[in-house]
């Protein structure tokens, strides 16, 4: 049985490492799908542990996504350096900051956004906490919108670009590398990249979850009068919960910035906290492959619905907009999942439940 398992493990892992260097040969468009499918799936890891372990419902979790990509940005492209003058005495060349202090900084800075959302809202619970949660990643769009004026620190509604490609060990993974005679593009470096922060993520949301961290979450999600009085935390451990899922949207977002190389508000709007907790509700609340499952879905499906909302649309003479036509399909798809599947496609098995009684 051992033998079975470690067997599957290297056959997976395999595929992960051959699966972008398949879909290259088909054009790059595929390999970005699968680089924007592991960016929401690190997303839906950090939301799971808000929403799946500690049982915080938080609709404005796009906004620490957005406090990643505003702080990559700013820190690798010349937009500080052009707009202040005090700033380009001191970097005549603009900032541009290395990954190894790009992923810390974004976790940190994300993580006390996380629990500066987590501190006014620890009484509030179900639908008081989604609607300050909603108000929070609201309020951030907006601030990231128009903070242009008096001072521009954003470039308001126009974005932040020329943010600078992603390089390791003197690697720019920006550009083509050849390796044996091989072409290897961009977008695949980044796959590798993505791929290995979400491996290294999900190990960190296994032991979280077996940890007595991970129980107490668990247990405050269960029944939090009952955990108080048993002498837990309640307090800070809901704010670490928020500072902790907060971390990793905010290395997506830092991600996100070096991949697009450009961001913008747009990107961070009230649809895409409502897809990523769509991901963890789909798949299942609390359980990891679940989670990892309905993220890849719900991120692959509107893509893919392209090929089917294009010919449907020519069926109609163009009357139907393809865009709100596919966004039609995802939600007819989410419902007959939700109907047929309501605790999501791949659930946590439920203990004690599986023993049948012996006659």
């Amino acid at each position: 049985m051992t033998n079975n398992k470690n067997l599957q493990w290297i056959v997976g892992g395999i595929a992960l490492v051959v699966l972008p260097l398949i879909l290259q040969s088909f054009g790059n468009a595929w390999v970005r799908i699968a680089d924007i499918a592991l960016l929401y799936v690190l997303l839906s890891l950090g939301l799971n542990i808000v929403v799946g372990y500690a049982g915080l419902l938080d609709l404005g979790y796009v906004a620490f996504y957005a406090v990643g990509a505003y702080m990559f940005g700013l820190m690798a492209s010349p937009h500080l350096a052009d707009n202040f003058a005090w700033f380009a005495a001191a970097f005549p060349n603009g900032l541009h900051t290395s990954l190894w202090l790009v992923i810390p900084a974004a976790a940190v800075i994300a993580a006390f956004f996380g629990a500066l959302l987590g501190a006014p809202t620890l009484k509030l619970r179900g639908d008081y906490l989604a609607i300050v949660t909603l108000g929070f990643g609201e309020i951030i769009r907006i601030f990231l919108n128009n903070l242009d004026h008096p001072v521009n620190l954003t470039n308001g509604p126009k974005g932040i670009g020329q943010i600078d490609s992603v390089q390791i060990f003197g690697l720019d993974l920006g550009k083509r590398l050849e390796l044996f005679g091989f072409d290897i593009n961009s977008v695949t470096l980044y796959y590798y990249l993505f791929l290995a922060l979400v491996l290294i993520s999900i190990v960190i949301c296994y032991r979280l979850q077996d940890s007595r961290v991970g129980r107490a979450w668990m247990a405050i999600r269960e029944d939090e009068i009952a955990a108080k009085a048993m002498g837990i935390n309640t307090r800070n451990l809901k704010l670490l919960a928020f500072a902790m899922g907060a971390s990793f949207g905010g290395v997506s977002g830092a991600m996100f910035g070096a991949f697009q190389g450009f961001v913008s508000p747009e990107s961070f709007s009230l649809m895409e906290s409502v897809m990523i907790v769509a991901m963890v509700v789909l798949g299942g609340i609390g359980h990891l492959p679940g989670v990892i499952l309905g993220a890849v879905l719900l991120s692959a499906l509107p893509e893919v619905l392209r090929y089917v909302a294009g010919p449907l649309q020519a069926m109609t003479d163009g009357r139907l907009d393809a865009a709100i036509l596919r966004q039609l399909l995802i939600a007819l798809a989410m419902i007959i999942v939700m109907l047929l599947r309501p605790r999501g496609l791949w659930p946590s098995p439920e203990h004690g439940k599986s023993l049948t009684q012996k006659t």
